[in-house]
């Protein structure tokens, strides 16, 4: 690392403080939004500012140490473990000084949609949603359904839902920073409950992780958004509602589509539709501006493929299987339960790896 990348942990550490100064201040405060921002940024910068200064600490013992040693040589022997341990802080502050994904501190609206196999594909997107909500408890994470559409065999055709923190999460431990890398199609092998021969069947749900906008985030102008609204329908397409209270918005500019008919009025449904318009927007806005970026720009990105069929969930064999990091545990029936922690380290591990060896 060389010492231009160190200037730039100085300016931390000067905005740190500045920071710090700003938030005693109880007028600003009065403008949530602003005091949220200022608070987010302050957490992230706090890992960087102790990583830093237990370098600066490391760097200074060996330093005094190296003085010591040239008065006195039983000294000497103390040098190898202080340059050890300031190597080990070095290492940790470059690591700390990576290019962070600016969403890593969101909420997320996470979507579930039954793909190929049908009742069955179904059932098991019903299967995944329970999974991370299991998940999200484990966390102390709030889940709520923004709205859903019911399978006739149990499990959902579709569902989204926002998981939230509670409060400020800590670095690295929101909920988009956990379930980032969790986009994408997700097969399932094991004996449906609808079939009778008892043969294995290959079926596949989709994952979508959207980083939650808040409306300070998105420039949506109404003017530019289509708003229809119909009668709300359940499982087989039967009318659930006397009242045309389900709402679709579709965004002209980009032509992407929210339809939300969960809630039992029009006005929430748009809201909960808006909810889900902004993120997309916010994500549609992010991978445009990442596509034109340049070279260099792409390599300081997410590296972790998010291509069809991310990972297997064997049924048979109590295998779960995340083909992009090659990681296989025989524990499927914990990771059902909720227990992804250790998947889902294997791929911000290998996204770390990538992104150091980018800047080496």
């Amino acid at each position: 690392m060389t010492s231009d990348r160190f200037a730039s942990a100085h300016e931390m550490v000067r905005e740190y403080a500045e920071l710090e100064a700003k938030m005693a201040d109880p007028s600003i405060h009065e403008d949530q939004n602003n005091a949220r921002k200022l608070g987010r940024r302050y957490a992230q910068l706090g890992p960087v500012v102790a990583g830093f200064k237990a370098w600066k600490s490391a760097e200074d013992d060996l330093a005094a140490g190296k003085e010591l040693a040239a008065v006195d040589a039983d000294f000497a022997s103390e040098i190898p473990a202080l340059e050890a341990t300031c190597a080990a802080a070095a290492e940790k502050l470059e690591e700390l000084l990576l290019p962070r994904d600016p969403n890593d501190d969101r909420d997320v609206i996470l979507e579930v949609k039954a793909g190929a196999g049908g009742d069955e594909s179904a059932i098991f997107a019903g299967d995944l949603l329970r999974m991370y909500m299991r998940y999200a408890e484990k966390h102390n994470w709030k889940v709520e359904v923004i709205d859903a559409t019911e399978s006739e065999m149990g499990g959902y055709k579709d569902i989204s839902v926002a998981v939230k923190s509670k409060g400020t999460a800590a670095p690295g431990e929101s909920p988009y920073a956990r379930l980032k890398f969790e986009g994408g199609v997700h097969r399932v092998q094991r004996v449906p409950e609808t079939e009778s021969a008892g043969r294995i069947h290959t079926s596949a749900a989709g994952v979508l992780i959207l980083p939650e906008a808040e409306e300070v985030d998105v420039e949506l102008n109404m003017n530019d958004v289509r708003v229809d609204v119909y009668r709300s329908s359940g499982p087989g397409g039967q009318s659930v509602n006397t009242t045309d209270s389900a709402v679709r918005l579709t965004h002209v500019p980009t032509g992407i589509v929210v339809s939300c008919q969960n809630e039992k009025s029009q006005l929430q449904n748009k809201e909960s539709a808006l909810r889900i318009l902004r993120a997309r927007l916010l994500a549609d806005a992010q991978e445009k501006a990442e596509a034109a970026a340049s070279a260099e720009r792409k390599s300081q990105v997410r590296t972790v493929d998010r291509s069809e069929r991310i990972r297997t969930y064997n049924y048979p064999e109590n295998r779960i299987s995340d083909h992009r990091v090659n990681y296989k545990a025989n524990n499927l029936d914990a990771v059902m339960n909720g227990d992804l922690d250790d998947m889902i380290q294997a791929l911000l591990d290998a996204d770390k790896a990538a992104r150091l060896a980018s800047t080496n």
